[in-house]
């Protein structure tokens, strides 16, 4: 190893100064006034804007103010909500933040690629992103995928030689690990000359969020129309244009569920935000979408199910034809194939079974050091199924060592049939009992020229080694949460069939007996696949495209499908999954950049988490809904319906009294529902069916009923009072005293559709009692403040008046 410091503290502290972070300078943070002037530009603003100028316009300058005060506060409001949604997103994408190895002062670190200056030394091996322009200055079978910067597909090799040597930023690291000295960081390297700033993908609108789109444009489209036939009726009536355009304001105030869009965006960010502090970062807001629908689990074995903890346990010698117990057995002067097994291994191993390997010949031979034998050449990990291949200089010949899948060495072997049946048969022996079975092979090779493919060296087969990783001890109690709330669990490994059995049995997984390989499901139709991949559990033997072919077919059928990786070869499966899952300790960048959602920990108790967090904000989110639906019918059908009957007091509302419940309903609805807890029974429910949108009919039936009923008591109280001649103000008085307390009732009421107000009344929300202050202490000031009551156009009510109208609204609301 090059044997070098890095930057000192005070070095980085300097260049920083000089060059700045290591960000594409492509997109610049908004500002307040930004933010503002958006708003500003919504429909709903601007139907304020236009409400406000008619006060003014008419004469009514006390409600002109009143509404343009109303306006600063919903403005308050929304910059608000913005803000919080802003930070939420900011946070998120801390956690996205890459992180890459780093020497400084002699000591390795991890930091985010946002803090890399020139002249720093980094570490980079295999699925990792080139963090930034860089020169190598040690590499180990180091390949390079430079398909962002060329276009090629093609791997290029690297070494530390001129015109070899150089790194862009953006690149993958395709086989190997290696040294470098980062050059160019910023919108100064070759990437971000090319204006290539792959952090600024935009991505395509969920389907939750299209359904969302469509049903606000629809309630908008019938407000807008209601708004034309209000304004039209009152100027057949009244001939007064401006009246007539105020009163048609006020039903479009109330029509538009300009709500429904800022509590989606906000219930993504924040729950987004939420998870990432739980270890459960998502590349993406909208993946909780997918997260309360997923229906099928598909999990890698190793490091997901199991610890990633390798030890070898058995070696089979084919040249002495013996099988050791390396718990039992420890043989003087070593064993000839674990020799080669190490031959065939990285000097600096990253991956767990090589450390594995290095540790076992340790133990065997601690005085032995095949590491002084120069290499001269490394075929990398190919083929299918995959073999590896290093080249050393022995002296008067080469030794060539390989290791890999035994069906791959077996053919490259050619031992005689009755060896490869008896070999093919301990393999699978081993492999029943629970272990990482892979075989060696060596070669000597005379001349300079090698062979152009790894599999033309005169091979000879030396033997096997299995390696045993012990299942995650909450394994079990996982996989049953999962089959608890509906969900099916399938396992898609490249170890042995009897393997990738016997580690299902010991935790307990559905269906250990039934399996399929990954040539099995290549062979088969699109129709059978379906079937088997819709029945089986377990998968054997998979290849990048077997899994994918799996993960393709279980979509097709409509299954939600999460599913678990870690490798360079895992990303296809990880983007095409619906949720796609890199484990984040372990996992390669290239992993962690093609999934949704990244485990911190890598621990597969997350994923049950995350699914949790998931229907828990899916489930907040429509209550959410429904409550604005609910409320929003008494309004809209107290402003329009008595112009339509041709009641004596038609227009009983105006902005004024709109804009000051769409202050009560915007919080409540985005802040409000967005704290509440889960509800207890959400993990034993199966899977929704995102196909069925939001909510199913029935559900929107009821808040409909709901909105129906509550209108009805509002509705009634109106017509009473209106039968009895009162007057304007005490009739408007009564209507808005029994539509804000059905409201609040109505936020308790849909905290559960599940549990009555007694069991949700116990629910830890530490917003409860805000949400009821202030809607009585409004209340309250309509009531009894003269300033309030006046700008509000009311008039004090006897307390049984207001005792019928708490009645009213009670029984409208819990039945």
């Amino acid at each position: 190893m090059i044997n070098e410091k890095g930057l000192s503290g005070s070095q980085v502290i300097r260049l920083q100064e000089q060059f700045g972070k290591n960000r594409y300078a492509l997109e610049k943070v908004r500002t307040v006034w930004q933010m503002i002037w958006e708003i500003g530009r919504e429909p709903m603003f601007i139907l304020l804007e236009i409400a406000c100028a008619l006060y003014f316009v008419l004469g009514d300058v006390n409600e002109g103010i009143m509404m343009a005060l109303a306006m600063v506060l919903v403005a308050a409001i929304s910059v608000f909500q913005d803000a919080r949604s802003s930070r939420a997103m900011q946070a998120l994408r801390e956690f996205t933040e890459p992180r890459v190895r780093v020497i400084r002062d002699g000591q390795e670190t991890v930091l985010e690629t946002a803090e890399l200056v020139p002249g720093d030394l980094i570490v980079l091996e295999e699925g990792n992103k080139v963090p930034a322009d860089a020169i190598v200055l040690q590499a180990n079978d180091l390949s390079v995928n430079e398909s962002i910067i060329t276009g090629e597909s093609l791997p290029l090799d690297k070494k530390a030689t001129e015109g070899q040597n150089l790194l862009y930023q953006g690149t993958t690291i395709n086989t190997g690990q290696c040294l470098a000295r980062v050059t160019e960081t910023g919108n100064r390297t070759v990437l971000g000359k090319l204006g290539k700033a792959i952090s600024t993908y935009s991505y395509p609108k969920t389907l939750l969020q299209k359904q969302i789109g469509r049903f606000v444009r629809l309630l908008a489209f019938l407000g807008l129309s209601a708004f034309v036939v209000i304004w039209l009726v009152n100027y057949l009536e009244s001939r007064s244009l401006v009246q007539s355009l105020m009163a048609g304001l006020t039903l479009a105030l109330a029509a538009i569920p300009e709500e429904i869009p800022v509590a989606f965006s906000s219930f993504m960010a924040l729950g987004a935000m939420y998870m990432g502090r739980r270890g459960l970062i998502s590349r993406q807001p909208q993946t909780i979408e997918n997260l309360g629908a997923v229906s099928v689990i598909c999990l890698d074995k190793t490091g997901t199910i199991t610890e990633n903890r390798m030890q070898v346990r058995e070696v089979y010698d084919f040249r002495q034809d013996r099988l050791l117990d390396l718990e039992r057995d420890h043989p003087e002067g070593g064993v000839s194939v674990m020799d080669f097994a190490l031959l065939a291994s990285e000097r600096n191993p990253f991956d767990p079974m090589e450390v594995a390997i290095r540790e076992a010949c340790a133990s065997l031979q601690p005085e032995q050091d095949l590491d002084t034998m120069p290499m001269v050449h490394e075929y990398p990990l190919a083929g299918s199924p995959p073999m590896m291949t290093h080249v050393y200089d022995g002296g008067q010949v080469r030794v060539v060592a390989a290791k890999g899948a035994m069906e791959r060495i077996l053919r490259v072997c050619r031992p005689e049939p009755e060896a490869a049946f008896r070999i093919t048969q301990l393999a699978r022996t081993m492999a029943s009992r629970g272990y990482r079975v892979i075989a060696v092979a060596s070669a000597t090779h005379t001349g300079e020229n090698m062979p152009a493919d790894q599999d033309d060296f005169t091979w000879q087969f030396e033997g096997l080694v299995s390696l045993y990783d012990p299942p995650r001890k909450n394994v079990s109690a996982v996989l049953n949460q999962f089959y608890s709330a509906g969900i099916r669990v399938k396992l898609l490994t490249g170890d042995f069939p009897e393997t990738a059995a016997e580690i299902a049995r010991q935790v307990h997984m559905r269906g250990p007996d039934t399996i399929f390989t990954g040539e099995q499901v290549m062979a088969m139709g699109p129709e059978q696949l379906a079937r088997v991949a819709a029945e089986a559990n377990l998968f054997a033997r998979m290849f990048p495209e077997a899994k994918l072919r799996v993960i393709e077919a279980l979509k097709a059928s409509g299954e939600i499908v999460a599913m678990t990786g870690d490798g360079v070869n895992d990303g296809p499966a990880l983007k095409s999954a619906n949720i796609g899952i890199a484990l984040g300790k372990r996992g390669t960048e290239i992993a962690r950049q093609a999934a949704d959602l990244i485990l911190t920990d890598d621990n597969i108790a997350r994923i049950e988490e995350a699914i949790l967090q998931g229907r828990k904000i899916f489930s907040n989110l429509k209550k959410a809904v429904r409550y604005i639906i609910s409320i929003h019918i008494p309004i809209l059908l107290t402003a329009s319906l008595p112009l339509l009957l041709g009641w004596r007091l038609p227009n009983i509302f105006t902005p004024i009294h709109i804009i000051f419940l769409e202050l009560i309903m915007g919080p409540t609805c985005s802040i409000f529902f967005e704290r509440e807890p889960v509800e207890p029974t959400i993990m034993r429910q199966p899977p929704r069916d995102r196909r069925e949108g939001l909510f199913t009919k029935g559900e929107l039936l009821v808040s409909i009923l709901q909105g129906l009923l509550i209108s009805a008591g509002v509705l009634g109280v109106y017509y009473f009072a209106m039968q009895r001649g009162d007057s304007l103000l005490p009739t408007r008085t009564v209507v808005f005293t029994t539509l804000i307390l059905a409201n609040i009732f109505l936020t308790f009421t849909n905290r559960s559709f599940q549990l009555t107000l007694v069991s949700t009344v116990r629910y830890p929300n530490n917003l409860t009692g805000w949400v009821l202050i202030l809607s009585v202490g409004f209340l309250a000031a309509i009531h009894r403040v003269p300033l309030v009551r006046d700008l509000f156009g009311m008039t004090p009510i006897p307390a049984g008046e207001f005792l019928r109208c708490l009645a009213v609204a009670t029984a409208s609301v819990f039945w």
